[in-house]
């Protein structure tokens, strides 16, 4: 690796060891500020930024960008502006393919414990209001024969489907690309059923979000879609927080328009909408779809390998935008003009 990298958060290892095995390295002493982080793009001392989702390069921090890359911790990459980064010839790079099944294991979760009211159970006992069995002791919602919606069909929505299948739920999904062949759905051929968007929200029992953030799904669900959803409906969200309209959602669940949310992901993070936290009908954890140490570390070390190659000059293993490749052909940064 001949170029610097910026790290501006320390990943997990084997991370941080392959990118001071390849060369410098210079990790932030703390998540930078949006001026400190466009002023050490603009700096001409890093090639490649290792950045978090929390990190934004938008078309004003890439006009003045000297940078031959982002290497983001993630899958995701809404937090770039890849369009701009193309023009600039600033390669993007993800981690892909990764988190696919903890993050599914992590919407069944959310299912599962929204509907059965868990973190209301475990609040009650740990308050020592428990006093035995009581026939209506906190009656919670049937996962088995229930209906669950898929908004979109990609890897972690197919893997959600197999494991609600497993609980005897009905899937239905909608996807941009419209109905997916048998062909294509594998063990999932005849067990699921494409729906129109509307059908999906009007029939779910549960709807779970599996859409990337863009233009056309910011506040995909919003207060008309909520009021479409049955009033014993629940809403599940490990995708992107602002595809939903976090001030109506509050709004639908504290009037009971649906019965319940269970999300991992929220529209202004890490900053949760005014009353949502003191919702009973809520399931709330800090964005941790992929936190289990094995996915962790292979996130990092995808991560790491495709800083390295950028800062070497060379095309990334897992690019999100190639045709940046061919903007720099490879040979140094586009630098800004």
């Amino acid at each position: 690796m001949s170029g610097t990298v910026l790290v501006t958060t320390p990943l997990p290892e084997p991370g941080m060891r392959l990118l001071r095995d390849a060369g410098e390295v210079v990790v932030a002493e703390r998540a930078p500020s949006a001026a400190e982080l466009r002023e050490a793009c603009a700096s001409g001392r890093y090639d490649v930024v290792v950045a978090q989702l929390t990190d934004v390069f938008d078309e004003q921090l890439l006009a003045t960008a000297s940078i031959r890359g982002v290497a983001n911790y993630a899958v995701g990459h809404d937090n770039v502006d890849v369009p701009a980064a193309t023009r600039r010839g600033v390669l993007v790079a993800n981690t892909p393919g990764v988190l696919t099944e903890a993050t599914a294991d992590l919407a069944m979760l959310l299912i599962l414990a929204t509907a059965r009211r868990c973190v209301e159970a475990d609040a009650f006992v740990r308050a020592g209001r428990f006093r035995g069995w009581q026939p209506e002791l906190l009656l919670g919602a049937d996962v088995t024969g229930a209906a669950l919606g898929l908004a979109g069909f990609g890897r972690i929505a197919r893997a959600t489907a197999t494991r609600a299948l497993g609980f005897g739920m009905t899937v239905r999904y909608t996807a941009r690309g419209g109905p997916v062949p048998d062909a294509e759905l594998g063990p999932l051929a005849g067990r699921v059923r494409y729906v129109s968007w509307e059908e999906l929200v009007r029939e779910s029992d549960f709807l779970s979000l599996h859409v990337p953030l863009t233009d056309d799904t910011r506040h995909l669900v919003d207060a008309a879609v909520l009021r479409a959803m049955k009033p014993t409906a629940y809403l599940i969200n490990t995708a992107r927080g602002p595809i939903v309209d976090e001030k109506a959602l509050v709004g639908a669940l504290r009037d009971g328009v649906i019965a319940g949310a269970g999300l991992d992901v929220y529209e202004l993070e890490p900053q949760l909408a005014e009353g949502l936290a003191q919702l009973p009908n809520t399931t709330l954890l800090p964005h941790v779809g992929s936190a289990t140490r094995p996915v962790r570390a292979r996130m990092a070390e995808l991560c790491a390998r495709n800083a390295v190659a950028m800062a070497a000059g060379q095309r990334p293993p897992h690019p999100v935008n190639p045709a940046a490749w061919d903007v720099t052909t490879g040979t140094g940064r586009q630098g800004p003009g």
